[in-house]
């Protein structure tokens, strides 16, 4: 695909919104077991990813996100962990707290200051929404609710809006997108729909531009490599951004502001790239540290 810019080393990213950040953390997943493993890379340059630390339990279907310092990861494994690393630094993970209840494939995602984690399941597919506040340690409390129960969703954030597109569960694969004001509590609102159908997916976001990426669907052959965008600020239906190097699911995402990447999903070790501002297929970034999926990702720095 073409570029609009060069990838260089900088790090530079795109407005200097609180919750994006240059390094971009992986944690947790399935790599032939279960595994506590962190690792992270510089997102402005393709490489591949380098060792963090650990998470403090190892656990998969949980979920991260940052206030561009901090990154928590929280559930997994039907569990109610929270967990925060300081995303500039590397080392293993400390206990932040508890969710307000125990969950497993949820979505997360941050306005810099204030975390909010929806939907998941413990046992049927949840609708619950919790949020924390980021730079300090305790308990979730209760936000609201998602407009409809789902599991395997994916989240991000304008830094004002919170949306959680996709999922599934007993009812089926959704095209569902919903959002939040994140500063707020409540109920979530009808965004609009994904271009097609999909659990297992993942999102990351710049300041205006949301994009889905991945997951099952139930089309041949089953695994996507579609690339959805959204205007976070404008509610409607998704358009198609372009596709990924290969079908994908149960893979993870983390932004800068300006370059999306994509990382794991069943069976891949691989990270793809985009630039958010323009549409166009995905090209290779780099290799996780193991084939991974079902783990979390966030950036900061």
């Amino acid at each position: 695909m073409l570029w609009s810019k060069a990838i260089g080393a900088g790090g530079t990213f795109g407005g200097g919104a609180a919750f994006f950040g240059p390094r971009g953390v992986f944690g947790g997943g399935i790599a032939g077991g279960t595994v506590n493993t962190i690792s992270y890379v510089a997102i402005a340059t393709p490489a591949n990813a380098e060792d963090f630390g650990d998470l403090t339990v190892a656990r998969s279907e949980l979920s991260a996100c940052s206030n561009g310092s901090r990154g928590v990861f929280g559930g997994g494994n039907f569990s109610n962990i929270i967990d925060y690393i300081t995303i500039a630094t590397t080392g293993n993970a400390f206990d932040f707290g508890d969710l307000f209840g125990n969950r497993s494939a949820s979505a997360a995602c941050s306005d810099g200051s204030r975390g909010v984690f929806g939907g998941g399941r413990y046992g049927p597919e949840l609708s619950s929404i919790d949020y924390i506040a980021i730079d300090t340690t305790g308990n979730a409390a209760t936000f609201g609710t998602l407009t409809e129960t789902r599991d395997l969703l994916a989240a991000c954030s304008d830094g004002l809006r919170g949306v959680f597109g996709g999922g599934g569960g007993f009812s089926g694969y959704r095209t569902t997108i919903d959002y939040i004001t994140v500063a707020t509590t409540g109920n979530a609102i009808d965004f609009g729909d994904l271009t097609q159908a999909r659990e297992g997916l993942s999102s990351a976001s710049s300041e205006t531009r949301g994009v889905f990426g991945g997951g099952a669907t139930s089309v041949y052959p089953f695994y996507a490599n579609i690339i959805d965008y959204i205007t976070i600020a404008t509610s409607g239906n998704a358009a198609d951004f372009g596709d990924l190097t290969a079908t994908k699911r149960n893979l993870t995402a983390c932004s800068n502001g300006d370059l999306v990447l994509f990382a794991g999903g069943d069976g891949l070790s691989t990270i793809d790239y985009i630039s958010i501002a323009t549409t166009g297929n995905a090209a290779t970034f780099g290799q996780l540290t193991a084939a991974t999926y079902l783990l979390a990702a966030t950036s900061g720095g």
